[in-house]
């Protein structure tokens, strides 16, 4: 995975981004990443993965399985998830700051990409508002099927001998015999 993303980030110097303009409260207005022992080999992406790794690693590592002490299990796997969450922060700050430099050169490029998010959404509603059609139709023809049938007692002759009277129309003529 990184060795695919790894020329996104090649033109990315290691460390933090250059410094803005005397007195800007960071690159592009952002805050910097913190400064930290980097690998002038690695990107932020090889960074990202490997603290995965390192996360992963720790919760099946052998050593913490037959490890008695947790207190220093629970160290151990708090400092690689925190190092985890501080290379993904680094990571979405460099997205954000080439976000950033995108709508400031190319603001047409954004529009577009926000015209077309929005006929995505619009798409989604439109299945979602048929698929609720179906349902709707679906039930109200439950509920006239059940309107009908209510109705047709109503057709029914009223009256003390009308139960005798439904019920003796439905027994068979006797047989004659010969």
């Amino acid at each position: 995975m990184a060795g695919a993303l790894s020329g996104m980030f090649g033109s990315q110097p290691p460390g933090p981004p250059p410094p803005g303009p005397p007195g800007a409260p960071g690159p592009a207005g952002l805050i910097p990443p913190p400064a930290g022992p980097r690998n002038p080999n690695n990107t932020l992406v090889d960074e990202l993965e490997a603290s995965f790794e390192a996360c992963f690693a720790s919760l099946v590592s052998q050593d913490y399985v037959n490890g008695t002490d947790q207190e220093e299990i629970r160290t151990g796997v708090d400092q690689c998830i925190q190092k985890f969450l501080d290379v993904a922060r680094q990571t979405e700050c460099f997205f954000l700051q080439k976000r950033l430099q995108l709508s400031v050169q190319k603001p047409e490029q954004v529009i577009k990409e926000d015209v077309s998010e929005l006929r995505n959404e619009l798409q989604r509603k439109e299945a979602l508002i048929q698929k609720h059609l179906g349902k709707l139709r679906h039930w109200q023809q439950v509920l006239e099927d059940i309107s009908v049938q209510h109705k047709k007692p109503a057709e029914m002759p009223q009256g003390p001998l009308a139960y005798l009277e439904q019920a003796s129309a439905n027994i068979p003529a006797p047989m004659k015999q010969t």
